[in-house]
């Protein structure tokens, strides 16, 4: 079993996220900094939000975010480079792929729909070491993730980390957080899948 993150693992949500950003700006009054909310996407948007506005602001804005997301973000939001392929590849060695993500979960079935993912299982609603819980539950063995959040799962799953430059963090980041393998995009996940289960590990495995 392979898990992988959604945003900007085998999403680029960015324009999306963009959209709706603008959208929510523009009902609630408020100037959202929205180039530096979209810079390092991962935490959930109640955190994203905590600094920009009211607290007591903070829960209905993220209940009319998720309102606004299907008209604003779903058509906009291609796959990454190489996530269809990324996925094949578990297929061809006879894995079963879920995607573990803090997205809200109709919203990121919808992504999954529309970019027609082939996943067995997907979840939402859940980060960081929050995510371990469900890898152990599907027996994810390997997770694909781009944030040092992701990270954080997949060590306290004891899952291998698995790590791709497509977010915000660096590669430095990323191996300070322990990642085991940081690979530049998904371009390069089949390839480095079919030697790991070959047993050729990297030297940061």
């Amino acid at each position: 079993m392979v898990g992988f993150d959604l945003d900007m693992t085998l999403i680029d949500t960015v324009p999306g996220f963009r959209e709706v950003l603008r959208a929510l700006s523009g009902e609630l009054g408020v100037e959202l900094p929205i180039e530096e909310l979209t810079a390092k996407l991962g935490p959930p948007l109640d955190l994203m939000l905590q600094p920009h506005l009211a607290e007591d602001a903070i829960a209905p804005a993220v209940d009319r975010f998720r309102a606004l997301y299907p008209d604003h973000a779903i058509g906009s939001v291609a796959a990454m480079a190489g996530a269809h392929e990324a996925i094949a590849a578990v297929r061809r060695h006879g894995g079963r792929v879920v995607v573990v993500t803090g997205k809200y979960t109709p919203n990121a079935q919808l992504h999954v729909d529309h970019l027609a993912l082939d996943v067995d299982h997907l979840e939402g609603k859940v980060w960081g070491i929050g995510k371990a819980d469900v890898l152990r539950r599907e027996g994810v063995s390997v997770y694909v993730g781009d944030h040092v959040h992701d990270v954080e799962g997949a060590l306290a799953a004891e899952a291998l980390s698995v790590s791709v430059l497509t977010g915000g963090c660096t590669r430095a980041e990323l191996y300070d957080a322990g990642t085991h393998v940081v690979l530049d995009d998904l371009g390069e996940f089949p390839a480095w899948l079919d030697r790991h289960l070959a047993g050729q590990r990297t030297p940061h495995e």
